[in-house]
């Protein structure tokens, strides 16, 4: 039952980053807080599973930017919180800084997924795109994993394990309402 349980989180964990590296808008975040809240040890784990779905969904992503990146690109301004100006930006970012945007964009909110379309077209390779995504996402992920561990343990020991779910939910609720209405179009 645990083994089966186990490998269905690892499941679920590299499934969501492969989505969401590809067209999902949900981060993966959202699951490593809530296995943070439960266990250090799970929430690492699963960082570790979503980082390796990432990656094969970046891989791909950068290959539809090889060969065509514009129905990508229409894919991408057809999901919320993403526009033409947001790709234009990745696009100068990369021009500026190199794959160094791959570590700074997403932190500011802008999807991984147009990186890594926007990166193939301007002929940054594969391999070294994978090499930088590599940081850029496992940081975020151990980072959100000890936070959210820390905080989901400070609430159970003062309310219960009850009242951290529920902040924890509350938070992403938030979260997003927030950045949805900022991003908008």
């Amino acid at each position: 039952m645990a083994i089966a349980m186990h490998t269905r989180r690892n499941a679920i964990a590299w499934f969501w980053g492969f989505a969401e590296a590809t067209v999902f808008i949900i981060v993966p975040d959202v699951l490593i807080s809530w296995l943070a809240v439960h266990s250090y040890k799970r929430a690492f784990a699963a960082s570790l599973w979503v980082l390796c779905g990432a990656l094969i969904g970046g891989g791909l992503l950068w290959f539809v930017g090889q060969t065509d990146p514009e129905p990508a690109r229409a894919l991408f301004v057809s999901l919320p919180a993403i526009n033409d100006a947001m790709i234009a930006d990745v696009r100068s970012q990369l021009d500026d800084m190199g794959l160094m945007a791959v570590i700074v964009g997403p932190l500011s909110g802008t999807p991984y997924k147009l990186y890594a379309v926007e990166a193939a077209t301007l002929g940054f390779g594969l391999t070294s795109f994978l090499l930088v995504s590599i940081p850029a996402r496992l940081l975020r992920f151990l980072l959100v994993s000890v936070v959210a561990g820390a905080l989901g343990q400070f609430a159970q020991r003062k309310w219960g394990l009850h009242v951290a779910r529920v902040l924890l939910a509350a938070f992403w609720v938030a979260l997003y309402a927030w950045y949805f209405s900022v991003m908008a179009d």
